[in-house]
């Protein structure tokens, strides 16, 4: 790339993440050029994508939904949703999904019924052979693994902490038995989306928890778990998830304008990708006289951060 555009770098700017490639390459190559290299928080540049598009100058913060599947936090965590206070130079996190942990780490995303186990454990909710993710593991094999995976999930071991809402889709996905394993990326969460039913307008409890910063899932877990079990439709259940998230997102920002006095709210990261969320979540903080900031001109994905848009100006920071 540098050779074909014919450029010399003054700084490099790399993803915290540790095990990246590309992280390892820029600071090996910081390091034997004498060059800056700076460090960026993977949702934190999610955020500022979204503002660069729309010319935003950074005077002020903006109220920041990141909803994404991966990305490394300063604490070790596997982020991905979070609330953020951010502007281009940096960010507060107020709150975040409640932790939960990815047993066997990357292999939970490419099985989704791991992630639906770990939900279920966390929830205090027993793997009860009725449950679509436990009847997977019974009938294809895995039975083996279901004493190893509650070990893991006991002290974290190869199980590492995360708050994806990425994530989140796909557990609640093959907790009502959509896909307990993916072909591609996403693809649990996309049935999730599917299956919605547009006239369902209830939800399932999900709240914040100002004493620790996060918004508590479990409860929420535990109602699909009991619609699914009464014959709820899968539609209802999905649709009610949805209007959940839409309905928490609403309520931060709410509580948001009251202590920071800030109206603007950015939605970044692939989870934005779900039509149905956005449209929700987006109709809900219009109709409450939110500045909304959306992906148009570059995807909320992982596309809208690794190369530059000539839709977007330079925005000049104060150093």
């Amino acid at each position: 790339m540098q050779k074909l555009f014919r450029v010399t770098p003054e700084r490099f700017a790399y993803d915290l993440h540790p095990d990246y490639l590309a992280t390892r390459y820029i600071l090996a190559r910081a390091e034997a050029e004498g060059l800056p290299a700076i460090g960026i928080q993977h949702h934190h540049a999610h955020i500022a994508a979204c503002m660069a598009e729309h010319h935003h100058l950074g005077h002020q913060p903006v109220l920041a939904f990141a909803f994404d599947g991966t990305g490394y936090g300063p604490d070790g965590a596997i982020w991905g949703g979070e609330l953020l206070v951010a502007d281009y130079a940096g960010y507060e996190r107020p709150y975040h999904l409640d932790y939960f942990r990815l047993p066997s780490g990357d292999k939970a995303t490419r099985e989704p019924w791991r992630m639906a186990l770990s939900l279920l454990h966390q929830a205090g909710i027993s793997w009860d052979d009725d449950l679509p993710p436990v009847q997977y593991a019974h009938h294809n094999g895995r039975l083996p693994y279901l004493p190893v995976l509650a070990h893991q999930l006991q002290p974290g071991l190869n199980a590492p902490l995360s708050s994806s809402m990425g994530r989140l889709f796909d557990g609640v996905a093959a907790l009502i038995g959509l896909r307990q394993t993916v072909n591609y990326e996403a693809q649990a969460a996309m049935l999730l989306e599917a299956a919605v039913d547009k006239s369902e307008n209830g939800r399932y409890p999900l709240y914040p928890d100002p004493a620790r910063g996060v918004w508590v899932w479990q409860e929420m877990v535990a109602a699909v778990v009991a619609d699914w079990r009464a014959g709820v439709s899968l539609g209802r259940i999905a649709a009610r998830f949805h209007n959940s998230i839409a309905h928490l997102a609403l309520e931060a920002c709410v509580v948001g304008r009251h202590q920071h006095a800030l109206h603007e709210v950015a939605l970044s990261g692939g989870v934005w990708q779900n039509v149905t969320l956005l449209e929700r979540t987006a109709a809900l903080l219009t109709q409450n006289n939110f500045t909304l900031y959306l992906h148009q001109k570059t995807p909320p994905n992982d596309g809208g951060l690794y190369r530059p848009s000539g839709h977007c100006q330079q925005i000049e920071i104060g150093r």
